[in-house]
């Protein structure tokens, strides 16, 4: 049951705590190219539509994070679906390990793509993709991305995150 003063908080802040209880998949975004590799953690991530031309996706990074600027001037980049076993690697490129890492990149093994984006290894699924347009809203920028390639990982469950904690899925009896 919800108390009246819980819904009494300022908008923002019960959308907040309304949306940290939306489950949601862990993803590295990354990106390769002229202007350098970068990489981060994000869960805004969704499907747009698998009937255009190609699929598309969505991404929502954050105007401060050091992938905007890279990801939007080399206009491609890859959505690594963590597996339930990688919440080291969301932890390091959230951040939360720069005593340990210098370079995010050196927390897990990579490939590149066939379009040459940083993929995880042994992530569950990792779309590379072209970035086909991008909007600023209020913080965030939602970037769109044309799937180029889909890259299917061995099965296993994904990391998701939700109540402020990683989860993994777990098929209902």
């Amino acid at each position: 049951k919800s108390s009246p003063l819980r819904n009494a908080a300022p908008l923002r802040q019960r959308f907040l705590e309304g949306m940290s209880l939306v489950a949601a998949t862990v993803n590295v975004i990354t990106t390769d190219g002229p202007a350098g590799r970068a990489g981060t953690t994000a869960t805004a991530m969704s499907s747009v539509s698998a009937d255009t031309p190609r699929p598309t996706l969505l991404v929502c990074i954050h105007e401060s994070s050091s992938l905007t600027p890279v990801l939007l001037e080399n206009g491609t980049f890859c959505v690594n679906v963590l597996k339930d076993d990688q919440a080291f690697i969301a932890d390091v490129f959230a951040s939360r390990q720069k005593e340990k890492y210098r370079d995010k990149f050196d927390c897990t093994d990579w490939q590149a793509g066939a379009f040459g984006q940083p993929v995880i290894s042994g992530a569950l699924v990792a779309f590379e993709c072209r970035l086909v347009n991008h909007n600023q809203v209020g913080t965030h920028h939602v970037c769109f991305g044309e799937v180029i390639d889909a890259h299917l990982g061995d099965e296993g469950n994904s990391l998701i995150y939700a109540g402020r904690e990683y989860r993994t899925t777990v098929k209902p009896d």
